[in-house]
């Protein structure tokens, strides 16, 4: 596995792509788009994300946003902006969600 931390600026470094994070209420936040676009190598991570939280609570009835905390990170803008962030047990269900999901779109092209 290719993890490395950038202690510069908050950045962890996964298969070549950047993960924004924050220490907030003494634990660590990721950026959830970031992961997003890791997961599924998506050209519009931010759009991906939407799609999948409207899928969610449309199949199970399950809000991932209440999974999530809106924290400012830095944008390649240099500017900091709101952000839906997750801690790691949240981000863990948020990935369950993207591969229950993916465990569906295969099953139907069968």
């Amino acid at each position: 596995m290719n993890l490395k931390m950038d202690p510069d600026n908050a950045l962890i470094v996964f298969q070549g792509k950047k993960i924004r994070r924050t220490w907030h209420d003494d634990e660590w936040y990721f950026s959830v788009v970031d992961v997003v676009a890791v997961l599924t190598d998506s050209t519009d991570a931010k759009d991906y994300w939407y799609r999948l939280k409207q899928r969610e609570q449309e199949s199970s009835g399950i809000e991932l946003s209440t999974f999530c905390r809106q924290l400012k990170l830095q944008a390649p803008d240099g500017k900091y902006y709101r952000t839906d962030c997750a801690n790691t047990e949240s981000m863990l269900r948020i990935i369950q969600s993207r591969t229950e999901e993916k465990n569906r779109e295969e099953s139907c092209k069968h």
